[in-house]
């Protein structure tokens, strides 16, 4: 189909966990398909964009928010999470600490956004920095997943480029299903392409992870 006649979409993902875990550099690996030792902190937020020809009647233009680690909780995350349609909660495997924390930042972002209709964001967990750590994934995280309802989780690493795409392509495939059954997002897929448009979030770059 000429491009010309594609349906867009755009789908506005959150990429959250503490500091240090590695959510720029996914999210460079992703978008851009490069990786570096080497960001800068990110205060704030930061959103990398991705297109994406998911078929031949399909565009999907993908918003990938980078919500700096040290806003956990605080009441700027309410802001960033606006209009998401998913997210992915990344831990790093060599600090047992930031697995402890998931369960906490997935709070938040229960506690502050929704699907129309109450209907709860899919959910994924990055096991980050797999290349070094990956025989260090918690016993516990499959029952986690299934107690908190998580779609799915993944051994991830950007370094090697590790089951990134594998899980951002499950969340947009959660992400689609949601819109074609309940018609969803039309409106805030809207007002998130006008506010990117007039630059209305705070840009800054993130950290130094694996």
């Amino acid at each position: 189909m000429c491009d010309l006649f594609k349906r867009e979409l755009l789908f506005k993902v959150l990429v959250i966990g503490d500091f240090g875990v590695g959510k720029t550099s996914i999210i460079k690996r992703y978008a851009e398909g490069t990786f570096s030792t080497k960001y800068k902190i990110t205060i704030g937020a930061d959103f990398a964009l991705k297109q994406i020809d998911w078929d031949s009647e399909t565009r999907i233009n993908i918003q990938l928010w980078d919500i700096a680690g040290h806003e956990r909780f605080g009441y700027l995350t309410s802001v960033y999470y606006r209009y998401a349609v998913a997210a992915a909660i990344v831990f790093d495997l060599t600090r047992p600490d930031t697995f402890v924390a998931v369960s906490k930042w997935l709070n938040d972002l229960r506690d502050k956004v929704s699907l129309p209709h109450g209907k709860p964001l899919p959910v994924i967990i990055l096991a980050n920095k797999g290349d070094v750590a990956a025989n260090k994934v918690p016993v516990q995280i499959e029952e986690f997943c299934k107690k908190n309802q998580i779609v799915s989780w993944y051994i991830t690493s950007a370094k090697e480029n590790r089951n990134i795409d594998s899980a951002m392509n499950r969340l947009i495939l959660e992400a689609l299903e949601n819109q074609r059954n309940n018609n969803l997002y039309n409106s805030d897929s809207l007002m998130l392409a006008e506010e990117a448009n007039s630059g209305t979030h705070n840009s800054s770059r993130l950290c130094c992870s694996r």
